[in-house]
């Protein structure tokens, strides 16, 4: 059976944990914040109040951190063995797919994404996040080394590294992808041991609450994984501050992530990763099969809305065929339905909050006030919610703030080149590096270029390509370090070196 929340129809289960919703899970139980200050949650189709959650701030990240440093040294998890560290990580991934219609509606009720892509896309790979993690749990170890010591002539030794769980990390994630990112985030720590303070943005923390009771269920011991919902100038800024965290990780803007930064190394010093901002370029070449090309473009900048770090909103075309491309692009953004994510025909949802639409409908006026050429778009979109348009801009100059700035929302920027070499110095201009796409028939010609974009990420003939064992992140100020794959589990890791005197 469904009950309606006002203009949507949504599950018993997800009603029913909308009315629970708002407390910290700290240390193996739900409470509420200590100051007892809440914040309101909202559904950015509407702009209605879905949920009011706890305001957690300095004290509950103190008892977050202090619980998870508890179980960290001197809980069970402390002495689990590999193998059931493993199990549980799987338990999570089986719960969240038992559970999977549930998630998908909160991420639309608090996102705004239209439900089946949630259901097809973040659902799915968060599960398989979890399995891909729960594998490397009993495969992280180090190497045996033969050495030699100049100063100590006939000497033997036995050495070898360890590779042992770094200890308390702090996340905090964004509201583009909340369960995804959350996912993304727990799995490579808790597969390398560690313990967990986990902040979800403001903006959408449903999905990180709701995974907390599965973690609860699946009987992770107390202490491990600790949620504390919040603001990001207090409990955020706490975590990143505290003294007792030993590792940061966070996703979000450049900007923050100067802030982490800072706030790292003036407490202890402790270890970051960052994956930020990016401004994506997205080439065209006059070979490239453009039945493919178009709409992948159009995919790469319109997909979550715009409001991913990977979006393809540098769109760089090679002059033959630069105006049958924009046009395409442009002809795909008239014909995407906005609309609620409720809608089985909507393709693109609200963006989530009114700060977010002031920002992209402030980016549209700085490009045609800068003389870029509306191509589609560029409108909001009704007077309920925080939808705008697809939008499409010609005509746009390297100098120009739309092509310099992130804007997160579902806005590209059209340039044409002459030949690879010039689209090469044009891609690389930007203080970002998280990913790039060529689309091109010349394989050669593909991965020469593909060598020198400075980007972390390099899809031909594709975009936005993830997968569980796959790194991502970026180059320059898209981040440090990466998300999935074993380099991030290795993130959550410290090398120690072992040597024993054997004669």
């Amino acid at each position: 059976m469904a009950t309606v929340l006002k203009d949507h129809l949504v599950s018993d289960a997800t009603r029913r944990f909308l009315d629970r919703a708002g407390n910290l899970w700290i240390n193996g139980e739900w409470c509420a914040a200590r100051s007892e200050k809440t914040f309101e949650v909202y559904n950015p189709a509407t702009g209605e109040i879905i949920a009011r959650c706890a305001a957690g701030d300095r004290a509950d990240i103190d008892a977050a951190v202090h619980a998870a440093r508890y179980a960290f040294e001197s809980g069970s998890w402390s002495r689990m063995t590999a193998s059931e560290r493993g199990r549980l990580i799987w338990k999570l991934g089986d719960l969240l797919e038992e559970h999977g219609d549930e998630f998908a509606e909160l991420e639309t009720l608090d996102n705004g994404k239209p439900f089946n892509v949630a259901r097809a896309a973040d659902v799915p790979l968060a599960i398989d996040l979890f399995r891909y993690m729960a594998g490397w749990a009993t495969k992280i170890h180090g190497q045996t080394f033969p050495i030699s010591v100049p100063y100590m002539p006939g000497s033997e030794f036995f050495s070898y590294t360890a590779r042992e769980p770094i200890g308390v990390a702090g996340q905090i994630i964004p509201w583009n992808f909340p369960l995804l990112m959350a996912a993304w985030k727990l799995g490579p720590a808790l597969a390398a041991g560690c313990t967990v303070v986990l902040k979800p943005a403001e903006q959408t923390p449903l999905s990180a609450l709701r995974l907390g009771e599965l973690i609860e269920e699946a009987g992770f011991p107390e202490g491990v994984v600790n949620i504390v919902t919040g603001l990001g100038e207090t409990a955020g800024a706490a975590l990143a501050a505290h003294p007792d965290v030993d590792k940061i990780a966070f996703t979000g803007s450049t900007e923050v992530g100067r802030l982490i930064v800072e706030a790292a190394g003036k407490s202890n010093l402790k270890k970051v990763t960052l994956e930020l901002g990016g401004k994506s370029p997205n080439i065209v070449l006059a070979d490239a099969d453009l039945s493919a090309a178009i709409p992948g473009a159009a995919g790469a900048i319109f997909f979550n809305h715009g409001q991913c770090c990977c979006a393809g909103s540098r769109l760089y075309v090679q002059k033959s065929i630069y105006d049958e491309v924009v046009e395409g692009v442009a002809h795909y953004a008239r014909q995407i339905r906005v609309g609620s994510g409720f809608d089985a025909a909507a393709q693109m949802g609200p963006l989530v909050s009114q700060e977010q639409l002031d920002r992209v409908c402030g980016y549209i006026e700085a490009g045609i006030r800068d003389g870029a050429r509306l191509v589609a778009g560029g409108r909001r979109k009704g007077e309920r919610g925080y939808f705008v348009e697809p939008t499409v801009f010609a005509g746009a100059r390297q100098s120009m703030k739309i092509v310099r700035e992130e804007i997160f929302g579902p806005v590209v920027a059209a340039m044409p080149f002459d030949d690879p070499e010039e689209v090469l110095s044009l891609a690389n201009d930007s203080a970002y590096g998280l990913a790039a796409a060529v689309w091109t028939r010349d394989v050669t010609q593909a991965h020469r270029l593909a060598r020198r974009l400075k980007a972390g990420n390099v899809w031909i003939n594709c975009y936005n390509i993830f997968d569980a064992a796959l790194p991502f992140g970026g180059y320059k100020e898209s981040g440090w370090g990466r998300e999935m794959g074993l380099a991030a589990v290795e993130l959550y890791t410290e090398i120690k070196a072992v040597t024993t005197r054997l004669a």
